[in-house]
């Protein structure tokens, strides 16, 4: 299979990278392809690596007649619907209003965070 066809099929998964503060480095992953696969102090370098990993991935499973998992998409409405025990949808808006904020806004600052 041609190397640019791989970086096209690569290019729909999400990649990401973020820092923890548990290892004191960037991890990359790219759900649902392949989860943690790489690590550094530089987070360019971590990206870097990470897509070409990626590609590497694809390629393997392609050239042992796998398919490839779904790509999680570029599209998403930034709503989903969460349910919850009354009692803690309870607790939620009751902390929200302490802070003075909606609870949407609450949820969205903690799940941020997490």
């Amino acid at each position: 299979m041609k190397r640019n066809g791989i970086k096209a099929r690569a290019a729909h998964y999400t990649k990401v990278v973020e820092w923890s503060d548990e290892d004191g480095c960037f991890i990359g992953s790219a759900p649902p392809l392949i989860g943690h696969c790489c690590h550094g102090r530089d987070e360019a370098r971590v990206y870097a690596e990470l897509c070409r990993i990626v590609e590497e991935w694809i390629a393997l499973l392609e050239g042992d007649g796998k398919a490839l998992p779904k790509a999680l998409g570029k599209e998403f409405s930034g709503k989903f619907v969460l349910r919850l025990e009354p009692a803690l949808h309870r607790r939620l808006t009751a902390r929200a209003m302490a802070t003075g904020e909606s609870l949407n806004n609450f949820c969205v600052r903690k799940l941020a965070a997490a």
